[in-house]
């Protein structure tokens, strides 16, 4: 069971900055991928970015060159920099965890989700 908590949402202005952190309850060398998702009131979760136990990453085309995904190791922990917000960067984001439990069978752990609001 992998217990994944975010941090870092809030309200900010269009044009600005935030930095959303994942910290997951065990070494993310044991997950397969790490990524965040969002959801938009009355619309359906879609990812934001991914990024492999390897490092290669995955953007959803509207973030592309706005957002940035790391992932630290030592502090088990994957951040999502997010910059050039606008209005309709506006959702509840959540930290996922892609892990194969046995070969063939993956399960995906979510955290509770951060608020984040941008003004226009």
């Amino acid at each position: 069971q992998v217990q994944l908590v975010e941090s870092g949402g809030g309200l900010v202005q269009a044009g600005g900055s935030l930095t959303l952190s994942c910290a997951a309850s065990e070494s993310i060398f044991s997950i397969n991928a790490m990524g965040w998702y969002r959801q938009a009131p009355g619309k359906q979760r879609q990812l934001v970015a991914t990024i492999t136990r390897g490092g290669s990453t995955n953007y959803e085309d509207s973030v592309k060159g706005r957002f940035t995904i790391s992932r630290d190791n030592a502090k088990r922990t994957v951040v999502l920099q997010m910059n050039s917000l606008k209005a309709e960067d506006t959702a509840v984001y959540y930290c996922n965890a892609h892990k194969i439990l046995v070969p063939g069978y993956p399960y995906d752990y979510w955290g509770q989700g951060t608020q984040v609001t941008v003004s226009s």
